[in-house]
């Protein structure tokens, strides 16, 4: 009997807990939901006869130490900043561990250590990163083994809102952590192309896009991501000319983002003192130049001709120029921002998320003709449980799981999903469960 231990039962964890419950008795699984809250982690579980529920706190190292001791495997869903501690506990008693996690520079320093302990520290085994890694790889090894050579690679991704239930003018809800959405791109977006490098400082990332278009589903604004350079070596890509990595929002949000992002309200290094007592409107005063006009008006000359009547729409739709208090004490303007965002933009109880993802390939063949490859999956949530991001997130880390401990992967140390042992049977069977991806070479 196999032991699984679940640290983290949160909203991106139902879909892949189901997998694991789904199959434990064909496999012979017995699995361990850890949370710190007892009854979240029931709920995930419901009873389930082959389902361990417990209330877990991470810092509490005696109950971390029993546990991981207990187990074969252990899968993290605890936010990124917190893996290290179970990762170095994973090392010390040669248990494996799987992440949807980026790999953090920590993590990477224990790679020769779970190497000489005979583990994998599975990480990237996500939607993004770790679908996208997965899907990439399979079609640039295809491309390299038949003789072509890369000149372009583009990846893009998103986590959004199902058409049908899309009722807001930003075209948005969350489905995963709201922290993230508010305090994406902050910092400097580098990529490359043409092979120039290409840098764009977080004040102009979200005016400074492009136009995605995906077929059965319609046009996407993009953003770049933070980061397209690192995964050339990983992909073996390189001396690429052009890479880049983005994020996808629907038409119309980065424009009214950048509203945000200029006049500071993205902001989570410091504190508003009294902040409870302001209301979202004299917030938005207090940032803009001062003057006679109405907030509205003074927005609007602030933002000249970055701003459109539409874009000031959207922020007028969210309640900042109303009288509403914000009730939030001690708040940074990033907190105040996700508060006000949590309540205007939450998934309803009918509401249906979806996630698109387009990979975009320039190639020269074996003949030395350009040709083109574009690969793109469009996944919709069956419900606000059973989300399209729970299911992109969590089925690729919970089959990789199953295939860790049935000793179908040999890779030891800290791996991401850029091997065919790894990325071949995640996406056969992710194919199996209706998250396809489809294929379009000119």
């Amino acid at each position: 009997m196999k032991k699984i231990l679940v640290i983290g039962a949160g909203r991106s964890a139902s879909s892949l807990i189901k997998y694991l419950l789904d199959n434990s008795s064909t496999e012979n699984w017995v699995v361990t939901v850890a949370d710190l809250s007892e009854e979240l982690a029931k709920q995930k579980t419901n009873n389930h006869p082959n389902a361990r529920a417990i209330s877990f706190d991470i810092k509490n190292e005696n109950q971390r130490h029993t546990e991981i001791k207990n187990a074969d495997i252990v899968i993290s869903m605890l936010p990124a900043f917190m893996h290290m501690d179970v990762a170095k506990d994973c090392v010390k008693f040669k248990k494996h561990l799987a992440t949807a996690s980026y790999v953090s520079e920590d993590m990477k320093a224990l790679h020769e250590e779970a190497e000489k302990a005979g583990i994998i520290l599975m990480n990237e085994i996500g939607l993004d990163p770790g679908i996208d890694h997965a899907s990439a790889m399979k079609i640039i090894d295809h491309i390299h083994e038949s003789g072509g050579a890369l000149t372009s690679f583009k990846s893009y991704c998103g986590g959004l809102v199902a058409p049908e239930s899309n009722d807001n003018p930003w075209g948005y809800k969350f489905s995963w952590n709201p922290r993230n959405v508010i305090l994406a791109g902050q910092g400097t977006a580098q990529f490359i192309e043409e092979g120039k490098y290409k840098f764009i400082p977080y004040n102009r990332l979200f005016s400074q896009i492009e136009t995605v278009e995906v077929d059965g589903i319609g046009t996407f604004d993009a953003y770049a991501n933070r980061d397209s350079l690192s995964y050339r070596k990983p992909y073996g890509i390189q001396d690429i000319p052009t890479m880049l990595r983005g994020t996808l929002r629907m038409p119309g949000y980065c424009k009214a983002w950048n509203i945000f992002v200029k006049i500071g309200l993205t902001d989570d290094t410091y504190k508003l003192e009294e902040s409870e007592r302001l209301t979202y409107n004299q917030l938005l005063e207090a940032y803009l130049p001062k003057g006679n006009k109405p907030t509205k008006e003074k927005l609007i000359d602030f933002m000249g001709k970055e701003a459109s009547a539409e874009d000031i729409a959207k922020i007028e739709w969210l309640g900042f120029f109303e009288d509403k208090k914000i009730e939030l004490k001690s708040a940074t303007p990033a907190q105040i921002l996700q508060k006000l965002l949590e309540e205007k933009w939450l998934l309803k109880e009918n509401d249906k998320d979806m996630i698109v993802m387009q990979h975009q390939f320039k190639y020269k063949n074996k003949n030395d003709e350009l040709k083109t490859i574009t690969s793109s999956l469009i996944v919709k949530g069956d419900d606000q449980t059973y989300t399209a991001m729970a299911k992109t997130v969590g089925l690729p880390l919970a089959i990789t799981t199953k295939l860790i401990l049935q000793n179908k992967i040999n890779a030891r140390g800290v791996v991401i999903p850029t091997i065919k042992e790894i990325y071949n049977p995640v996406l056969e069977e992710l194919e199996r469960l209706d998250i396809k991806f489809i294929e379009k070479e000119d």
